[in-house]
């Protein structure tokens, strides 16, 4: 995956720590109005705890990911201008746009991984072009970005990234089970086969896929907070994000695709 679609905070001017707004609950521990720094954020832009977070009360950073729209935004969009140092206009357009990019650069991460799927080959001169064009989205001005129409490019790329789906699918071996969007809090699914299965938007908060074959299915969307994940086989599964398993739980015989890492806090839970 390319770095630019992975957030580097040495080039970012703390903007999730500034734009987005949570509340006190299990993921964070205190309310943050959205343009509001946090209270944990220092002058230099970096997190003061942040070798803390779980301990602290704030595992929610801890499973965020800006697909590198946080230098973008920084770097490019507003030329490496401090909201800190601008404006109170510029800071508030700064704090606008960046939910705005960081959308785009998630649809440039799908759309990066489904060029790597050779399935995909018969849509990929559509995958190339969608992927130039929201690239070339992310360029545009503050201003144009502020209006821009993302939902509806989100849905034009989802035709695409739903077509890839089926294709990929296609090829795996075993039963091919549309689990699309449903819901499976809690759902008992321990050595569950989901080969080829599409979880598209599911709900696995707190699911127990213990030993489970996840080979080759669509997770794009699923929501996998507390998902347990011990020892289940992922191998080759496709719109999985690195936010995704960050939020889940699971084991050193967890076995992932490529394009995402084991979190260090699994093996600290054990």
């Amino acid at each position: 995956m390319r770095p630019e679609l992975r957030g580097d905070c040495a080039q970012c001017f703390g903007l999730c720590c500034v734009a987005l707004p949570f509340a006190t609950s299990a993921d964070f521990a205190l309310d943050k109005p959205a343009g509001t720094p946090c209270r944990n954020l220092r002058d230099d832009h970096r997190c003061g705890i942040h070798t803390e977070l779980r301990q602290r009360g704030f595992s929610g950073c801890t499973v965020y990911d800006c697909f590198g729209a946080g230098q973008k935004v920084s770097q490019v969009t507003f030329g490496g201008q401090d909201w800190r140092t601008g404006s109170k206009e510029h800071a508030r357009r700064m704090f606008e746009v960046f939910p705005v990019v960081r959308q785009l650069h998630e649809l440039l991460w799908y759309l990066d991984e489904a060029l790597g799927l050779p399935a995909a080959r018969p849509v990929h001169a559509d995958l190339r072009a969608a992927r130039d064009t929201t690239e070339r989205l992310t360029r545009q001005t503050a201003g144009e970005l502020a209006v821009l129409d993302v939902a509806a490019h989100r849905q034009e790329v989802n035709v695409l990234l739903l077509r890839t789906s089926e294709l990929a699918r296609a090829g795996v071996r075993g039963r091919k089970k549309d689990r699309r969007g449903a819901d499976l809090v809690g759902a008992r699914l321990k050595g569950a086969d989901l080969r080829g299965a599409s979880l598209r938007g599911a709900c696995l908060i707190a699911a127990d896929l213990t030993g489970a074959d996840l080979r080759g299915a669509d997770m794009i969307g699923a929501d996998m907070r507390d998902t347990d994940l011990t020892d289940a086989d992922l191998t080759g599964a496709f719109f999985l994000t690195q936010p995704q398993i960050d939020a889940a739980r699971g084991s050193a015989g967890t076995r992932l695709p490529g394009s995402v890492t084991h979190p260090v806090h699994w093996a600290a839970a054990r």
